[in-house]
């Protein structure tokens, strides 16, 4: 029986301007592509600063960091989803969220009344770890008190979603809000 919901930040809750930004920058260099998936990996898991990060791939897009962090901070909140959160779902689901970020930024992304809709919270860099990693599932799974196999779990990246299922939660690719609601309230008739 589904008794939590968990999701993902960036590309879920808000839009995600880091992939748009590695791809325009990196996406015809498959090498510095790697690279720059590399140092957002490191970033995510806290074990490069969030200033190293974007002054490094700043300089490998040939960007002030002030220009890189513009366009990569450029996000916008999923309102509809915030909406439907606490209206539908808070009510009767344990609320979580589970991201690969690289800082706590979710009090410049949120307002405080959306960041108290979430029952609890997991970002990879305080967790040290980063989705598709077990540990990262299971951590959310652990602090919401909830078996994975009783959780949803949504995300833009096929790959986390793969992550997720493998720990026994259920998941849901995040396309678009339409979509997403109507598969989740699938899963949540279902059982």
């Amino acid at each position: 029986m589904i008794q939590a919901i968990v999701f993902d930040c960036f590309g879920v809750l808000t839009s995600d301007g880091w992939l748009p930004f590695k791809q325009k920058y990196f996406g015809d260099k498959p090498d510095l592509f790697e690279q720059a998936s590399d140092l957002n990996k490191q970033a995510g898991a806290g074990i490069l600063s969030p200033d190293d990060f974007l002054d490094q791939v700043a300089d490998m897009a040939s960007l002030s960091p002030s220009q890189a962090a513009r366009e990569i901070d450029a996000s916008s909140i999923n309102t509809g989803l915030f909406t439907y959160i606490s209206t539908e779902l808070k009510p009767r689901y344990a609320i979580g969220m589970l991201s690969n970020a690289g800082s706590n930024l979710l009090h410049k992304l949120f307002l405080a009344d959306q960041i108290s809709l979430f029952d609890q919270i997991a970002l990879s860099y305080e967790m040290g770890t980063v989705k598709p990693e077990a540990r990262a599932y299971l951590t959310i799974a652990d602090r919401l008190e909830v078996s994975p196999q009783d959780i949803v779990f949504i995300d833009d990246q096929e790959r986390h979603c793969t992550g997720a299922r493998d720990v026994g939660m259920h998941a849901i690719f995040y396309q678009d809000f339409t979509r997403m609601k109507q598969e989740l309230q699938t899963l949540l008739q279902a059982g």
